[in-house]
């Protein structure tokens, strides 16, 4: 049985999904995909690939997905899945590219700075 791996990332989350012929059943850490997202918004996220290459039913996908928090996993999964889609048939490209599936979001967390409280908030200024 032929598989296609895609890896994804966002923020510090890490996503490897597996691509398989199948009927559409999703799996993410064991789990079953609307159980482990608690926000339905973060389901849509991920499918959005197989949605804009209409395959949605004909890929089983096995996901191992770490770090980060749920949004930033839904991200890495979405990430993950396109670059395994564009393995799958190189005519996806376009598409992926277009809806910017492929592009890996840079965003990341600013670093506390010593001095301060936070990466820009700092501490109580006090005249006397």
């Amino acid at each position: 049985m032929e598989q296609f791996v895609g890896t994804g990332r966002r923020k510090t989350s890490v996503a490897r999904v597996y691509l398989r012929p199948g009927s559409g059943k999703v799996t993410i850490n064991g789990r079953d995909a609307n159980e482990y997202f608690h926000r339905q918004e973060n389901e849509v996220i991920f499918q959005q690939p197989l949605m804009v290459a209409e395959k949605t039913t004909d890929f089983d996908l096995v996901v191992t997905v770490h770090g980060g928090g749920e949004s930033g996993q839904a991200g890495a999964i979405r990430h993950g899945l396109a670059r395994a889609l564009v393995k799958y048939d190189e005519a996806l490209l376009k598409p992926m590219r277009v809806n910017g599936f492929l592009t890996r979001d840079p965003r990341m967390v600013e670093r506390k700075k010593y001095g301060q409280r936070g990466a820009r908030r700092r501490f109580q200024f006090s005249k006397r």
